[in-house]
């Protein structure tokens, strides 16, 4: 006879100390710290609705896992509702137990229950209730088989991690009853649950399983009114999902699946009860085989049922789904493992030496959410998903938060759906047209009115430098034959007038319209000429606890002898007032002289388009420059009627602090281009904005007049709409909290007392800090200055061990959120890494001097 032991108590001597551990280790205020250990299957099941059989089927899988051999599972329910009478968790012990005990398997059970956490209803409820008790719970524990001291056979787990008295959603309940729960606070207690109650000590050779129940359907509210599928986003568990039988059951079942799908989710199985309706027929038709579907047998009507003879009849279903779920999980285990190698074996990265690359240091992405990597390590010889902030903003792109990027796989499917992709010459739709007008509504504000689309930043300064040269044409009279395109036969050599250390993009003619630097090196680009007169500007940057403004060496000899070089405020240097100022006269002055030499000594060249990343130079270093300096260059080119080009790609929509960076400066372009942030960075899109003046030139009575460039994914309907929701998200302060009331400004994201700080490290050369960028450029010397540079390869996988993921420029390290990004979780990274370079300046042998 198999024994039993019940014990129903407040807190029993075999588990107080885990359920202390629980309640009192507090509670994070971010999910960002959720390492989860995959090594073993961890699902969740979710609802097409409610009353439709989670817990049955949870139940049958228990039983079909511990009853065969010896083995873990642990049940985790974080919501429940119409407690204690309706308890998921206790459910499932009761029924387990009777069905082990009829079973007889040869080795013994231990079956325990947990309550963590009541609304004071729910706890009233519970046998014993102390009115004085901080944190009511309860414990449930029963043993079948075996005798005192012998080893347990099979354990399960089943915890109700916090419950409410009233049957109703748990947003109601919350606002009924108290015990409100956010969002970071459940996810933080399901975490530690998923890693407690003894599941993972019971030997290696014992199987250990974890399911997650929801609690109503897919996409009911949770206690915060977060719907749950977005909830327990980002933990990204794969998923049963139990579908629907009865009338309107494939519907209903359908809408789950797609719900989880379009949020990333893996859907294992579905999973649903034979009502006489063949709805899995329709189900298997409309998946097309991508997802297992398991047919239960009727459940018994009569309310005394018992469900022994059920569960008996449903044992192979359960068995067979039990199989899939250990597949599924095995090959994506093996998929993640293996990732790296094949990875190193058949990729080509860019800007990548793979010969530094060693296989330990690949970085192996299972999916993102919000501002966050799920990245696949192992660990103690556990294959672990760990979260690291992506500080390089998936390469400058990446804005959105995790409810922003369900909002754009909601808005991109819908076009996908509506429009797949039509050709855009000629022809005109909603996301296009919505997109153009909020661009010329929004960084085109008060200069432009046409916008040209293209799909990338380098494509879209191409683009711009045929406009500008086509416009200087017009200016100075260099006649183009309307009829068949061509010019005069005289010869002209169009050149640009650029900034050292700017960097335009990788196609040819972009680099040709570069400086001289690592990207247009001979290794590199051996056709590179490098079309342009490119100058030295000054710089700007925080050091020792202040701003400072440097000068090149040009300027050492002409600068004014009193001007104010030192900042204890960054707007000051963004003040107009400037204008006036004896150093915007000198750098009017080296301007023109420059202009002037090179005309002089290249007759036949010409100066035709100006073109600068306004304020801040991202690829060449994240170099901040005067914005006094780039004003007067734009005024000088528009008093030679040289048209100016702002390559926004980089600093575009609020990168620093502004919807565009020329609100910073204090000035407009003629033509400007923009690309990365402009879609959230979901999808490939770019746009070269103009006057109307500029797209005047190109009228004419023949095609060959006009701008022969395109695409075959121009103006392309997912990225259109992606950008528009994008635009409109980012600006507004509903969506952004971010953004000052009046829409006009962002919010300070990092805290400046902490960046004057770390710019007084020993360590540390200078610190940019603007917007969504903080960049440090590291104190070196020799061979461990610049792009090249290794120097801080040590210090950035030290950081990605501590869950900020960078990628530096040589020395210069840089961290870069989204606009949407909270400035708590700015500074609880700008914190690591300013302990990180401390401890490196100490620990280093090379040291850094």
């Amino acid at each position: 006879m198999a024994s039993l032991l019940f014990r129903h108590r407040r807190s029993p001597a075999s588990s107080l100390h885990l359920l202390r551990l629980l309640l009192q280790r507090p509670i994070s205020s971010s999910s960002a710290s959720l390492d989860v250990d995959v090594s073993h299957p961890t699902y969740v099941v979710w609802g097409a609705n409610t009353g439709v059989g989670k817990t049955l089927v949870s139940a049958g899988l228990a039983f079909s896992v511990i009853s065969r051999s010896p083995s873990s599972f642990l049940y985790l329910k974080p919501l429940q509702t119409g407690f204690p009478i309706d308890s998921d968790s206790r459910f499932l012990v009761s029924k387990i137990t009777s069905l082990f005990r009829s079973a007889s398997p040869p080795f013994p059970l231990l079956a325990s229950h947990h309550a963590l956490r009541a609304s004071l209803p729910a706890a009233r409820a519970l046998p014993g209730f102390n009115e004085q008790s901080d944190s009511p719970c309860c414990y449930e524990e029963t043993k079948i088989g075996g005798g005192d001291g012998e080893e347990v056979g099979s354990r399960l787990v089943c915890k109700t991690l916090y419950a409410w008295n009233e049957p109703i959603s748990p947003h109601l309940a919350v606002e009924r009853e108290g015990m409100a729960i956010g969002d970071s606070d459940l996810r933080e207690m399901l975490h530690r649950c998923l890693g407690f109650g003894g599941v993972n000590d019971l030997g290696k050779e014992m199987s250990v399983w974890r399911v997650i129940e929801t609690a109503g359907g897919v996409a009911s509210p949770g206690p915060s009114g977060t719907l749950q599928c977005d909830l327990y986003r980002p933990l990204r568990f794969p998923a049963v999902l139990i579908g629907d039988g009865r009338l309107g059951g494939i519907s209903t079942t359908i809408s789950a699946y797609e719900c989880l799908k379009l949020r990333g989710y893996d859907v294992a199985a579905i999973v649903l009860v034979d009502q006489g309706l063949a709805n899995e027929a329709a189900l298997l038709s409309y998946l097309r085989n991508r997802v297992h579907v398991f047919v239960l047998p009727p459940i018994p009507h009569d309310p005394l049922d018992d469900l022994k003879d059920w569960f008996c009849e449903s044992g192979n279903v359960f068995d067979s789904l039990k199989e899939t779920m250990i597949l599924a999980h095995s090959k994506r285990i093996e998929r993640l493992q293996d990732m790296a190698r094949k990875a190193g074996d058949i990729f080509w990265w860019p800007f990548t030496q793979h010969q530094l690359v060693p296989l330990e240091t690949v970085t192996v992405i299972d999916s993102r959410c919000g501002e966050n990597f799920a990245v696949h390590k192992v660990c103690d010889k556990l294959d672990m998903i760990v979260p690291q902030f992506d500080a390089c903003a998936s390469w400058w792109t990446q804005g959105p938060d995790a409810t922003f990027q369900i909002e754009l796989a909601r808005e991109m499917g819908y076009s996908a759906a509506r429009y797949g992709h039509v050709m855009f010459p000629e022809n005109v739709y909603e996301p296009a047209l919505r997109c153009a007008e909020l661009l010329l509504e929004g960084v085109g504000e008060g200069w432009a009115s046409r916008a040209y689309y293209s799909d990338n930043g380098s494509t879209a300064v191409e683009i711009a430098l045929k406009m500008a040269f086509r416009k200087f044409s017009f200016d100075h009279g260099i006649a183009v034959d309307s009829d068949n395109g061509i010019v005069d036969d005289r010869c002209y050599d169009f050149k640009v007038l650029a900034l050292n250390g700017s960097y335009h993009g990788d196609t040819l003619g972009a680099m040709e319209a570069q400086a001289p630097s690592s990207y247009t090196s001979f290794h590199q680009q051996p056709w590179y000429s490098g079309r342009g007169l490119f100058l030295d500007p000054p710089m700007i940057f925080i050091s020792d606890g202040v701003w400072n403004l440097s000068f090149p060496d040009a300027f050492l000899s002409h600068q004014p002898k009193d001007e104010k070089i030192r900042f204890h405020l960054r707007d000051e240097l963004f003040c107009q007032t400037r204008d006036c100022s004896a150093l915007a006269k000198c750098y009017s002055a080296y301007i023109s002289r420059q202009l002037s030499q090179f005309s002089d000594n290249c007759p036949s060249t010409y100066i035709a388009a100006l073109i600068i990343e306004p304020v801040v130079q991202g690829a060449g270093g994240m170099q901040m420059i005067d914005p006094l300096f780039q004003r007067t260059l734009v005024s000088e080119c528009r008093a030679r009627r040289i048209p100016v080009i702002f390559d926004e790609v980089f600093t575009g929509f609020w990168r620093l602090g502004r919807e565009s960076a020329a609100e910073l400066l204090g000035c407009s372009p003629d033509v400007a281009c923009f690309a990365k942030l402009m879609t959230g960075g979901v999808l490939p899109l770019a746009v070269t904005l103009t006057t109307e003046a500029v797209f005047e030139v190109f009228k004419g009575g023949s095609k060959l007049m006009a701008l022969l460039h395109g695409h075959s994914y121009s103006a392309h309907a997912m990225g259109c709409t992606a950008a528009s929701k994008a635009i409109q998200w980012f600006k507004n302060p509903c969506t952004n909290i971010n953004i000052e009331p009046e829409g006009r400004k962002m919010k300070e994201l990092w805290d400046m007392q902490l960046v004057l700080q770390l710019s007084s490290l020993n360590g540390v050369s200078r610190v940019i800090a603007i917007g969504t960028l903080c960049a440090i450029e590291l104190r070196a010397s020799g061979s461990d200055v610049g792009y090249a540079s290794l120097y801080a390869s040590s210090l950035v996988q030290q950081l990605r061990k501590d869950g900020i993921y960078m990628r530096p420029l040589g020395n210069v390290l840089y961290l870069m959120c989204g606009p949407c990004t909270s400035p708590d979780i700015c500074n609880q990274h700008l914190r690591n890494v300013y302990q990180r370079i401390s401890e490196f300046k100490q620990s280093s042998g090379k040291g850094i001097r």
